[in-house]
């Protein structure tokens, strides 16, 4: 099981003895999250109530990590968990690329945990998974969200148009991007301010 250190937070992929605990976050957090998350397929067990569900969506992660495609994580503070970044949709070949997804518990928002785990699963992405890119797309409103970006200094690339169905409507995302050219450049320093220091 991969594990990844921050300065602050832990890294790790979510088991099924999580479920209480994760439970507990999600449910309290339930309108904070759900107005920027997709919608939950129709007839689909909702991993929130259904442990059965969530074991099911870790094991998913765990194939996808095994496959090489994804690497989920949840993220801890001083040993409790306070939400997830995920590394999605990993393409090898000429793309070399991820899409990166986070959320965090309200109660430990502003603390800038998930900036620091975002420059953690960055050098995991750029250093261990040599890829060559990785992608955020972030609703213009999330204003919260465009400042985990910005504090570690992603690119913005655009906004595509009617980019994700979040929450039953077609909404734009803003595209933010790190190449390892980009890490290559920023990785020492971030990793210093974020990781080490």
């Amino acid at each position: 099981m991969t594990t990844l250190f921050g300065r602050r937070v832990l890294l790790r992929p979510l088991v099924s003895q999580d479920f209480w605990v994760w439970q507990e976050v999600r449910r309290r957090n339930r309108g904070w999250l759900t107005q920027w998350e997709p919608s939950r397929s129709p007839g689909q067990p909702d991993p929130i109530e259904d442990s059965g569900a969530f074991a099911a969506r870790c094991n998913a992660r765990d194939r996808d990590r095994q496959l090489g495609t994804g690497h989920g994580f949840g993220v801890f503070v001083d040993g409790n968990f306070a939400g997830e970044i995920n590394l999605n949709s990993i393409q090898r070949g000429p793309f070399q690329n991820a899409y990166v997804g986070y959320w965090i518990d309200e109660a430990q928002a502003g603390n800038a945990y998930t900036s620091e785990a975002l420059v953690v699963v960055c050098r995991f992405a750029f250093e261990h998974l040599k890829l060559h890119r990785v992608q955020a797309a972030i609703i213009p409103r999330n204003h919260n969200s465009h400042r985990v970006v910005e504090k570690i200094g992603m690119r913005a690339e655009g906004t595509a148009l009617r980019y994700l169905e979040i929450n039953g409507v077609w909404e734009d995302h803003v595209r933010y991007a790190f190449t390892s050219e980009d890490w290559d450049e920023l990785g020492s320093g971030l990793t210093a301010q974020w990781i080490d220091g």
